[in-house]
């Protein structure tokens, strides 16, 4: 048996500081399907500059449109004011001074200007040799410097320059680097422009890059075609990479780019590198991105997925409560989230107790063996079942101590008919006493919520809460005639109460969730009343 030793864990090759650039502006728009407006390019660049404290973002390419035009004036306007025009730079082109001029006509003052990295794009694409691609970059530079255009500089499709024609990649360099040019080149951007490259090759790649100038600030752009943007990402940081290139949720073009929160937390945690990010906004900037872009985020996707702070074998609730036992340094909380334990048939009687605990619900060892059974029957039926649900459960299981139903749906009825609008006629139930309604809506749940509104305000002179968010799905592996799921959004008490519905029929589930909206907040009342009594 040979000698143990010891594994030698220090990155020397870490940078002290790693810059991070999103692209989700640019990089990320040329998702498919997905196409920001100016506002929305300005409520994302805000969030990624202030409230992330992000190093860069890249915001548009130059003379697309007259909407990035105004995207881009917007967003410089802020910046400015802010303090952060230096960190927006936009995509520009060697085509003559036009990039620049659109740029510099925008109010940004770093373009990010795209060059060919690999001998192919140069001869194919451009139908020019390596002499006449430099002459014109430097043009450009030189037309960057009297307009006061600071550059950085894309080497397109370096990953295939450095396999193919990596005497091209050198001459690129060596040109680009020299004392005589117009202007010094802040950065150069290495892009896996098709993601064709694996870790080892990056390393490969970076450290003759790094040995050949190693004065040079080098950033590296992943593409995750092999799903090893990531990967890439972080060998280009151990091989001497001083930026990385990032999108939010890994927009981006095919299969997108290195994923922002990803790329964060492993840097940190794994190779205990420096960046500007502030960790507690990464979740609010992913559901920010997700809406505007429509692309909606896995449910596994690390750290920004809905189920990724979520246990649901029982046993890792039980670790939980012994000295946390299935936690590690990704802590929810550090990201704006929260630990959660899933409710069905993997639960086990710890991750009710946990949910339990966080109600103020206690039961005894039988009251709790009970209710997981029942949430069991309810798993083995696909229906999901939420920290929200539970005090229901209890009571219905029990028939002690639960949520009471003091709002109960007696009857109602729901039609459309051409050429009119919907209607619905509703009969409820509260603290016992019975009323009635009728109402017409712009769909079958509209009316019904209108004739429950008409309740509230003459029967019993009470606001009704306001609708906030609606959402449909089928629950995870559900089929074409599975069960449909309803979550509501109610604005209440100065924020939000959600609520669930499953059924077969979409209204039904959407009048239920209503219901349990209704009693929570019945309850509220009643509980509120009550304390005032005793007091009194």
């Amino acid at each position: 048996m040979g000698a143990t030793q010891q594994v030698n864990t220090t990155y020397q090759r870490i940078p002290p500081y790693v810059e991070i650039m999103d692209s989700t502006l640019r990089d990320g728009e040329q998702t498919n399907g997905v196409s920001f407006l100016p506002h929305e390019k300005l409520v994302m660049a805000r969030k990624l500059l202030l409230d992330l404290n992000i190093d860069r973002i890249e915001v548009a390419s130059a003379r697309v449109s007259e909407g990035e035009r105004q995207a881009v004036s917007k967003i410089c306007a802020f910046a400015r004011k802010a303090g952060r025009i230096g960190r927006v730079e936009v995509l520009g082109f060697v085509d003559g001074g036009q990039s620049i001029d659109w740029i510099a006509g925008c109010g940004a003052q770093v373009v990010n200007l795209l060059a060919k990295g690999s001998l192919k794009h140069c001869t194919q694409q451009l139908h020019k040799t390596p002499e006449q691609h430099i002459a014109d970059i430097c043009r450009e530079l030189d037309y960057a410097a009297r307009k006061g255009i600071s550059v950085n500089l894309y080497l397109e499709d370096w990953s295939n320059g450095m396999k193919d024609s990596p005497e091209y990649v050198y001459q690129m360099m060596d040109a680009l680097t020299a004392d005589s040019l117009p202007v010094k080149i802040r950065r150069f951007m290495l892009p896996d422009t098709l993601g064709v490259m694996n870790p080892l090759q990056v390393i490969e790649y970076f450290r003759k890059m790094m040995k050949r100038y190693p004065d040079q600030h080098f950033d590296f752009h992943a593409h995750n075609d092999y799903d090893l943007a990531v990967s890439n990402s972080l060998a280009a940081v151990l091989s001497g990479a001083k930026g990385l290139h990032v999108t939010v949720n890994g927009l981006g073009e095919r299969c997108g780019n290195a994923p922002l929160a990803s790329v964060q937390a492993i840097l940190k945690d794994q190779f205990h590198a420096k960046t500007s990010i502030v960790e507690s906004q990464l979740n609010d900037l992913s559901r920010m991105v997700e809406s505007f872009s429509g692309i909606s985020v896995a449910p596994n996707q690390p750290i920004v997925g809905e189920n990724v702070f979520t246990q649901v074998a029982g046993v890792h609730a039980d670790g939980d409560s012994k000295d946390k036992l299935y936690y590690n340094e990704l802590i929810p909380e550090r990201f704006g989230r929260k630990r959660e334990y899933a409710l069905g048939k993997n639960s086990g009687r710890a991750n009710i107790a946990k949910n339990l605990e966080e109600l103020g619900l206690e039961l005894t060892p039988e009251q709790t063996r009970r209710v997981t059974e029942r949430i069991t029957q309810l798993g083995d039926r696909k229906e999901i079942v939420t920290q929200d649900d539970l005090p229901y459960i209890v009571s219905d299981v029990l028939k002690h101590d639960g949520m009471e139903e003091h709002v109960r749906l007696v009857s109602y009825m729901v039609s459309t008919t051409y050429g009119l609008k919907p209607g619905a006629n509703v009969r409820v139930e509260i603290n016992g006493q019975q009323y009635e309604a009728g109402a017409t809506g712009d769909g079958q749940y509209d009316a019904f919520v209108k004739a429950l509104r008409y309740i509230y305000k003459k029967y019993l002179g009470r606001t009704f809460p306001i609708l906030a968010n609606y959402q449909v799905s089928i629950p995870p592996g559900g089929r074409t005639d599975a069960l449909v799921q309803t979550v509501i959004s109610w604005h209440y008490r100065g924020g939000l109460l959600r609520t669930r519905g499953l059924d077969a029929d979409q209204t039904e589930a959407a009048i239920k969730a209503t219901f349990k909206m209704l009693n929570i907040v019945e309850n509220d009342m009643l509980k509120s009343q009550a304390e005032r009594e005793q007091k009194n």
